[in-house]
């Protein structure tokens, strides 16, 4: 492979656009939210839009980039109807981490009816995060 941090060869993978020329805080944001680390980034020819950034996040790939309305003839609506999953050791360490980062509560810590301890976030950038894992006190 010519650039191994170009992205995932297999599998499925999560790719987002972020609105208003913000990239490259989101990347800051899931950095302190998540974890994240940056794998590479590449900047548009602008100098502050991301045409692509490939991070890992809890083991997994995330890709994304900026949105560029010049070539779709609009801004991006709004991100609805995906919710970007993490399962993690610790729900309620997760959630509070992304939490102080900046992400906004929409369901908060509670241990839901199918056995997982159970959160969801809204990130700054309008995507939703679930976090799930062992109930307190089960492995």
């Amino acid at each position: 492979m010519a650039n191994p941090n170009q992205g995932p060869t297999t599998g499925l993978t999560p790719h987002i656009a972020i609105p208003d020329k913000r990239g490259s805080e989101a990347i800051d944001f899931y950095t302190k939210a998540f974890g994240a680390t940056e794998n590479m980034r590449m900047p548009a020819e602008d100098g502050v839009r991301l045409m692509h950034a490939h991070l890992t996040v809890n083991g997994t790939s995330l890709m994304m980039h900026d949105d560029f309305p010049e070539y779709t003839g609009h801004a991006m609506a709004a991100p609805t109807g995906v919710t970007l999953h993490l399962h993690v050791d610790d729900t309620d360490a997760w959630y509070k981490r992304a939490m102080d980062a900046g992400a906004s509560s929409t369901l908060e810590p509670h241990d839901a009816f199918w056995g997982d301890r159970y959160a969801q976030v809204k990130d700054p950038f309008g995507h939703l995060w679930s976090i799930g894992g062992p109930v307190k006190g089960e492995k």
